[in-house]
């Protein structure tokens, strides 16, 4: 960040705040109420991978920030690009996709309910859960799959389980088709789940922009970017109407907390997407250059075998691979 400003002239202030661990010691929450201002104030947000899965219960403080940002600034969207790079080894010999997966909604118990939880025991011996689909979330995801498809190659793969999930993923279906209509110079296809998934490993160049539901989405976007050589080079923006979040699609692998060797590409291609997003709400053209410079200097980087980081089989640290970025930020 501090490298395009100093190329750009962007005049970026950026502002830190402890979430997780950190927030939880000092003040009670993994995720403080106060953050909620700061958030509103700024004209976006990076957020770092949080270990929620060892966090306590909500009543504790153990709020997930990501799952908390998502629901209360409406973040809809999960956008979530996978491409292979010439310098980097990947499964997929080529591919240059991007998921656009609905946010909000799905059986992700703690976001699809306006009180209480999605999923429950209501007995003991069985637990059961609930998958919210809506009208409105359906056709908005739709229609920024749409939009982008139009950016891009003109191709867009609907993938549900409508044969079995006849109401929820009937619905869904319906809307895409919907804005499908608006759309004309697009193509639309469609894909069951599991389909899906085993088309990726065997023709993953087929694909444009795919749009799904919130769990298939997640799924798929990890297979295809690990096909695309890893899950540490996988951006991923959650965007709403008036706000958005750049975070890594990975978590944050507290194996390896503390020795300085996780890939840091994922949450820059998150923030250069990012950029992008920016400069689409604000019209600012400086803001997309800054994104288009971001993805390019990462590009540079990957090409030199000295800057490959630790899970991609190289030796450069976290620290050494944003250094190299740094560099070629400011060298090209």
């Amino acid at each position: 960040m501090e490298a395009l400003d100093q190329r750009l002239g962007l005049n970026l202030e950026l502002v830190e705040h402890d979430i997780g661990f950190a927030a939880l010691e000092r003040v009670g929450s993994t995720f403080p109420d106060t953050l909620d201002a700061a958030i509103h104030a700024a004209d976006a947000v990076i957020l770092g991978p949080a270990d929620t899965y060892a966090y306590p219960s909500p009543a504790e403080g153990g709020i997930n920030p990501s799952s908390a940002m998502r629901t209360r600034y409406d973040l809809f969207a999960n956008i979530r690009p996978a491409f292979t790079h010439p310098s980097v080894p990947s499964v997929a010999k080529e591919m240059d996709l991007v998921v656009v997966r609905e946010n909000t909604e799905g059986f992700y118990a703690d976001r699809n309910m306006a009180v209480g939880s999605g999923e429950f025991a209501p007995t003991p011996g069985v637990a059961l859960a609930v998958r919210k689909i809506t009208e409105t979330g359906s056709l908005r995801i739709a229609r920024v799959a749409f939009e982008l498809a139009m950016e891009r190659r003109r191709r867009v793969t609907m993938v549900h389980k409508a044969n079995v999930l006849k109401v929820t993923d009937g619905l869904f279906t319906d809307c895409v088709k919907t804005v499908a209509a608006e759309f004309p110079e697009v193509e639309l296809e469609e894909r069951i789940v599991d389909a899906m998934a085993a088309w990726l490993v065997r023709a993953p160049e087929r694909f444009d922009v795919v749009v799904t539901t919130n769990m298939f989405g997640d799924i798929l976007s990890d297979e295809a970017a690990e096909l695309a050589g890893g899950l540490g080079l996988a951006g991923s923006v959650n965007a709403g109407t008036d706000h958005a979040v750049a975070q890594a699609m990975h978590g944050s692998a507290p194996d390896i907390a503390g020795q300085g060797i996780a890939n840091p590409v994922s949450l820059m291609r998150s923030a250069a997407s990012l950029f992008q997003w920016l400069a689409a709400h604000k019209g600012v053209n400086q803001l997309s250059e800054a994104g288009t410079v971001l993805h390019a200097a990462v590009d540079a980087a990957l090409a030199d075998p000295d800057a490959h980081p630790v899970d991609l089989g190289g030796n450069a640290g976290t620290a050494e691979v944003g250094a190299a970025v740094a560099r070629h930020i400011l060298r090209d």
